[in-house]
């Protein structure tokens, strides 16, 4: 079995040293132009040459994170397979973040940072958690989690997914003729869509109008998902209290982009959810072993749908 590496900006080392040890019979190689063709890939953000070059002979590709947008430009044959991780430890990270995020908008946890920097002790207002609706869009593997762990701290939670889903303790909404339902529903907005052309610009202008007075947003999904001008334009409006940033359309975030100025929004480095290596290597080598038994095994890809 010849199994081939092609991912950007990820060090291979740990995914070498853990696929040789979890496949000792092997041979596991980093892709380069030319190189023999392979049995099985595993890619992030893979080039064209390499579909061109390894496509035909893969029975299957591995997308190693949960998101297949980097996939999406590229020609891909039909024929071929091509899965994403499902969880892999990321879950648990997402809702990790989400509620920090959540949790810290809610309480004002800001305003008493800025209070203790300026030595003033005094409490700020008792929030009443009937006021802060949390609105879920995306219920996928990840936002079902955070869904449901932020019902843990009494949150009244909505979600909304582009097919019907139901979830305990989550009021669902589904299609684009509930979407504005859900968003007046809605006082923190949490996004964890797949970027595909109908979610593109989805968190925009109008959109956030619908949103509740004193709207907070959460972006963890892409950052193609957000109108960067209609945001900043909402907050400075006062109709959004703020954001919680983790993915940008362009990363690393520019210098001279407005986000960074923006003192009511908070950014992080893509890090709501890191793609952890054993776990994603165990999950790959199990998908591998399925599919050499001609089983077949969850989390292929559509990339006709774009996830």
């Amino acid at each position: 079995m010849k199994i081939t590496f092609c991912c950007d900006d990820t060090w291979p080392d740990p995914w070498l040293k853990g696929l040789r040890e979890t496949l000792p019979g092997a041979e596991v190689s980093i892709w380069e132009p030319g190189a023999p063709q392979a049995d099985y890939a595993l890619v992030w953000a893979p080039p064209q040459q390499f579909i061109d070059e390894q496509a035909a002979g893969l029975k299957a590709m591995f997308n190693i994170g949960a998101g297949v947008d980097a996939l999406l430009p590229l020609t891909i044959p039909a024929a071929l397979p091509v899965y994403r991780l499902e969880d892999a430890g990321m879950s648990v990270q997402m809702a990790e973040y989400v509620c920090q995020a959540v949790i810290r908008f809610f309480r004002g946890l800001d305003a008493y940072e800025a209070d203790m920097a300026r030595g003033v002790w005094q409490h700020q207002r008792n929030p009443r958690r009937a006021e802060y609706p949390v609105g879920v869009m995306g219920l996928g593997k990840m936002g079902a989690r955070v869904a449901q762990a932020l019902t843990v701290f009494d949150f009244t939670v909505n979600g909304w997914s582009r097919s019907p889903r139901e979830l305990d303790g989550v009021t669902c909404f589904s299609g684009m003729e509930q979407l504005d339902d859900f968003l007046a529903s809605t006082r923190i907005l949490v996004n964890l869509l797949p970027l595909h052309a109908e979610t593109e610009n989805i968190i925009n202008a109008r959109t956030l109008g619908l949103l509740q007075p004193g709207a907070y947003v959460i972006n963890v999904g892409r950052g193609g998902h957000v109108v960067d001008a209609d945001l900043i334009a909402q907050i400075e409006s006062g109709h959004v209290s703020g954001a919680m940033l983790d993915v940008f359309r362009e990363e690393p975030l520019p210098a001279g982009h407005p986000f960074w100025t923006q003192a009511k929004i908070i950014l992080t480095p893509h890090t709501s959810a890191r793609t952890l290596a054993r776990d994603s290597i165990a999950q790959i080598v199990g998908k591998v072993a399925a599919l050499s038994r001609g089983e077949s095994v969850t989390g292929r890809v559509d990339l006709g749908r774009g996830y």
